[in-house]
């Protein structure tokens, strides 16, 4: 039988670092037969700082049944000037329709002028499908699909605790200029996410978040890598000042080996270097964890748990 502590660590610590894990039982909960989307970019022309700053202020207070995210990228620019522009596109997801979603949004961001013809309602499972960039009408096996691809992309996250200021959205539009094909996602937490205390699963960022941010680029294998591997950990740098400190956190699924690795008998101390950053707290108990089911520590990589001692 598998021990109450183990059960704890393989929910959001990363099953991996404690053995192979061949299948999930998952709890489902209730959704509408009606989900309603939408998204609508603004550019730098178009207000996207004053709309952004707004969005920072309300995306983590919002009724539970709206999630509301923002990512940032480059579009060509609408005026007759030649070259890129910001775009901020604010897409959301809310769980019933859109008849209930505008009076809300006009509430509480009246500023994004949310209307009707920008709303889509469809079926939760639909809304899956067009939030992974597939047509809302198309067969649910795509979902199931695992093509290769010949592009390459790093990833690096953030979490957010206080609004960035005007100031260092100017600079960060500007470091987004310098580079070809760059994202940042920055999604909301709040809700039921601030309900649930750290500690009662590995998941650590719970209430105080604001938003995470993910950021990412990507590549042609063809081209340089090192130039756009230097512009992303320069972007990184740039943010220092504007994400959570002490230690500077980061999300597990958003795996980033340059915030440390381990080597073939990594220690818990040199382990903490990148641990404390996704787990916080409760990077110890799944290192006694470890000690437990895999002293040996058999089951490793770059980022896995180490034995506790």
């Amino acid at each position: 039988m598998m021990g109450e502590n183990l059960f704890w660590a393989i929910r959001g610590g990363g099953g991996s670092s404690f053995g192979v894990i061949t299948a999930w039982k998952v709890k489902l909960v209730h959704v509408p037969s009606i989900v309603t989307v939408f998204s609508i970019p603004k550019s730098l022309e178009q207000n996207a700082t004053t709309l952004f700053m707004k969005w920072q202020i309300i995306a983590n207070k919002l009724p539970n049944e709206l999630f509301l995210h923002s990512v940032m990228g480059l579009d060509a620019k609408s005026s007759s000037d030649s070259g890129q522009t910001v775009i901020v596109s604010f897409t959301g997801l809310y769980l019933g329709k859109q008849e209930n979603l505008v009076p809300l949004m006009q509430n509480n961001f009246a500023e994004l002028n949310l209307q009707y013809d920008n709303c889509t309602e469809m079926s939760w499972i639909q809304s899956v499908l067009y939030f992974a960039g597939y047509s809302i009408n198309g067969s649910l096996k795509v979902l199931l699909q695992r093509n290769k691809t010949s592009t390459s992309f790093k990833a690096k996250s953030d979490y957010v605790t206080k609004p960035i200021p005007v100031s260092g959205l100017e600079g960060l539009w500007n470091m987004l200029l310098e580079e070809k094909s760059p994202t940042l996602i920055m999604s909301p937490y709040g809700g039921r996410m601030s309900e649930i205390s750290e500690s009662e699963t590995p998941f650590p960022h719970r209430n105080g978040i604001i938003y995470g941010i993910q950021y990412s680029v990507d590549w042609d294998s063809n081209e340089e890598t090192p130039k756009h591997m230097d512009w992303i950990r320069k972007l990184y740098a740039y943010m220092t000042p504007y994400v959570s400190m002490c230690p500077r956190l980061a999300y597990l699924n958003y795996r980033d080996l340059d915030i440390g690795v381990n080597r073939e008998n990594t220690s818990y101390e040199e382990a903490k270097s990148w641990g404390m950053k996704y787990f916080k707290s409760n990077f110890e108990r799944l290192a006694r964890v470890k000690d437990e089911i895999d002293p040996s520590n058999f089951f490793r990589h770059e980022q896995s748990i180490p034995p506790l001692s």
